[in-house]
């Protein structure tokens, strides 16, 4: 940020609208059974925004990496989209890969991100929260956002982190 001006201010000149992409990662859920992917997109078109994407993939790196990259970039193969939001995929169990892989795509982490998820679900789950590796940055220009799969973690990244930020965040992400 330049000297001088206040987050508030950068936040009012962020965009009120956004495009976005979503990703549950899961073997198990079908679109039917998706409630976290559903909220999400219940709560960004609730805040004004557009979901242009929606997939589920199952819990494997090359499905996950291919939904990601296809959507970021100067030429994706999909329309492009300001952020891409992905639940699910986030413990430690062995199938669990989704950190790995994101995090492997990222041009620039965010690990505050993932510090504060975990210290609000923290108040909500106690010392469980550090089973969660939700993960965020930047693809190139492109915000990549990663939740746990539960509903109650879904909402609580989406209403206390994303939403309020996402578009500051997109905003500083665009800067030329």
């Amino acid at each position: 940020m330049s000297k001088g001006r206040s987050v508030d201010e950068h936040r009012a000149e962020a965009p009120k609208s956004l495009t976005l992409a979503v990703l549950t990662v899961s073997d198990t859920r079908t679109t039917a059974t998706d409630a976290s992917g559903a909220l999400i997109v219940e709560l960004a078109e609730t805040a004004g925004h557009r979901v242009i994407a929606r997939a589920i993939t199952p819990d494997e790196p090359e499905a996950v990496r291919a939904f990601i990259t296809a959507r970021v970039g100067e030429h994706p193969a999909q329309p492009a989209v300001d952020a891409v939001l992905v639940t699910g995929g986030t413990g430690i169990s062995p199938r669990d890969q989704t950190y790995e892989t994101v995090s492997a795509l990222l041009t620039k982490p965010l690990p505050g991100y993932g510090e504060l998820f975990r210290m609000l679900s923290y108040e909500q789950i106690g010392p469980a929260c550090m089973l969660s590796r939700a993960v965020g940055g930047l693809m190139d220009r492109t915000v990549i956002l990663v939740m746990p799969g539960s509903r109650a973690a879904v909402e609580l990244a989406m209403t206390k982190i994303i939403l309020p930020e996402l578009p500051h965040l997109v905003r500083e992400a665009r800067k030329g």
